[in-house]
């Protein structure tokens, strides 16, 4: 049996051990835990573009990236057009500038120069490593002779196409080859389209007809931006004349094989995966995730002609710092990293707006991306293309879509005079343009 003095000893003996164990783990602990962090510089980045809930996942992925590139934590924030020129308008007037960096179509960025709302950009200086193309660089040219300022940046470019299921092509009409679908040419037309459309009825007793015509669909896009620049040359100026009349009388044809659940759609994917449709018109963006899915399926046209000619919207979004922002130089690393050609070639294959840096191109792998992009030079590159923005109307642009989506459900869907309906518009139309002070597009 041990003694008592033993087991004192024994006890002592243990309890040193554990002291000293429990000093050198906590020496080993100071000595390998990682530094103190720089503090987070945080910026909000306000935009109206990639709004949708698939887009601002990705944005939120990509701008993660950047975080741990550079430690800057950004908050995108969607913001409707009017909100977002509201905000700054009343931050700026403030004195209490919350968002670093704005991105919006070239048009909303125009409206914001307008009223003295942006920052300088050329004292930046360059960014290095990449070209922009030829038109992104004279849309920033053509800001800055208005207003003696480098107002933006180029980010992103899209357009709206038609994308055709391949099973269609075995029912094109007499005189109208695949090659004319797919090259844009003089046959390739409004007309050629709703004879197309009327022969898949009439053959296999479906309406395949895709538009965007529900809630959050673009569908006002078609009418001011395509139909009536086809058919009369302008998007307003000839509202309510013989050449919109035609424009009207078309549209209502080529309803009647559009599909039913076309009112319930605001994007065509998932109808033309689902093959509910098999020619649809929409926003790149809103068919790339069919043609990342299925590319095999799909071909991407040109849009068809009208008399005039082939009226296309060319939608081009911008990078803008605020006037007195928060972080500016913070929001300028921004710009660069939105602006890579990897970043570019990535947000291309993602949501479908594609690169305003030519380097970008060569990276794009994805062979629906692909499609889409020839798409889309073949309408850029067509000879008789009408291309033109979105009118920079600034808080009246909801007044201006909703003229033309009244005359849709008036004309299309209710079956009213098309002659009464566009005179009883035009004197709101016009309206808009003259408290405006600007000239009818």
């Amino acid at each position: 049996m041990l003694s008592k003095a033993i087991v004192t000893r024994t006890i002592a003996i243990i309890i040193a051990v554990i002291v000293i164990a429990a000093v050198a783990g906590a020496a080993i602990y100071m000595f390998t835990r990682p530094p103190m962090e720089k503090p987070v510089i945080r910026i909000l980045f306000a935009s109206t573009q990639l709004a949708p809930p698939a887009e601002q996942a990705f944005m939120v992925e990509l701008l993660t990236e950047f975080y741990k590139e550079t430690g800057i934590d950004v908050s995108f924030l969607p913001f409707g057009y009017v909100d977002i020129a509201n905000k700054l308008e009343a931050e700026i007037k403030a004195g209490r500038i919350t968002v670093s960096l704005v991105g919006g179509l070239s048009t909303e960025i125009d409206f914001f120069a307008s009223k003295g709302l942006l920052e300088d950009l050329g004292r930046f200086g360059a960014l290095g490593g990449r070209t922009f193309l030829e038109a992104a660089i004279r849309a920033v040219e053509d800001h800055k002779k208005i207003y003696g300022i480098t107002t933006f940046v180029p980010w992103m470019t899209a357009t709206f196409v038609v994308v055709i299921n391949n099973k269609a092509f075995d029912y094109l009409p007499s005189g109208l080859t695949k090659d004319d679908v797919v090259k844009g040419t003089e046959r390739w037309t409004w007309d050629a389209m709703l004879a197309w459309a009327k022969n898949i009825y009439e053959k296999t007793g479906k309406r395949l007809v895709g538009l965007p015509a529900g809630a959050g669909g673009l569908l006002h896009r078609l009418l001011h931006g395509y139909l009536y620049v086809s058919y009369t040359g302008y998007q307003a100026q000839k509202f309510n004349s013989p050449e919109a009349v035609q424009m009207w009388g078309l549209l209502k044809e080529l309803w009647r094989y559009s599909h039913p659940e076309s009112t319930t759609w605001s994007a065509m994917a998932d109808p033309l995966l689902k093959e509910d449709v098999w020619l649809a018109w929409d926003h790149t963006a809103r068919v790339i995730s069919a043609l990342k899915t299925s590319p095999e399926k799909f071909t991407v046209a040109p849009v068809p002609k009208g008399p005039v000619g082939r009226g296309y919207i060319v939608v081009l979004a911008g990078l803008a710092i605020p006037k007195g922002a928060p972080n500016q130089e913070e929001a300028w690393k921004l710009v660069e990293f939105l602006t890579r050609p990897s970043t570019q070639a990535r947000i291309a294959e993602r949501v479908g707006f594609f690169p305003v840096v030519s380097e970008a191109t060569p990276a794009i792998t994805d062979p629906g991306v692909k499609k889409i992009a020839e798409g889309v030079t073949a309408q850029l590159g067509a000879r008789d293309s009408i291309a033109v923005a979105i009118p920079p109307l600034g808080g009246k642009a909801g007044d201006f879509i909703a003229i033309y989506r009244e005359a849709f459900e008036r004309i299309v869907l209710k079956g009213e005079d098309i002659g009464a309906v566009l005179s009883g518009l035009e004197p709101k139309l016009k309206a808009i343009f003259a408290e405006l002070k600007m000239p009818e597009p």
